[in-house]
């Protein structure tokens, strides 16, 4: 049996708790799509479309929740455990222009 347990690294961009919370997240999403796989496999009536447009944007809307949640953590440690104000800015800035790139 394949060990699919991701090896952690340390760093200063998420801690241990907010990786472990974001890939449990990650993994409920990837549970749902693969519902939503199934449910197109047995799409035959109209209604089963509306069904499967529903759980599709339920995904999407986890997703967008994830990455929202990915802001959230670095935005604390980045600029939280700056070492003085311009570099908790400079953190600050590039989250800003992360977020407006990708958003």
């Amino acid at each position: 049996m394949a060990d699919n347990t991701l090896k952690m690294v340390e760093g200063a961009a998420l801690n241990a708790r907010q990786k472990k919370d974001l890939l449990h997240r990650l993994a409920r999403i990837e549970g749902q799509l693969r519902g939503v796989q199934k449910l197109i496999a047995q799409v035959a009536l109209p209604a089963d479309v509306d069904a499967v447009a529903q759980q599709m944007a339920a995904a999407r809307k986890a997703l967008d929740r994830s990455f929202v949640q990915l802001l959230t953590s670095s935005i604390l440690n980045q600029c939280g455990n700056a070492p003085d104000l311009a570099a908790a800015q400079a953190s600050a800035s590039a989250l800003a222009a992360m977020l407006d790139k990708f958003a």
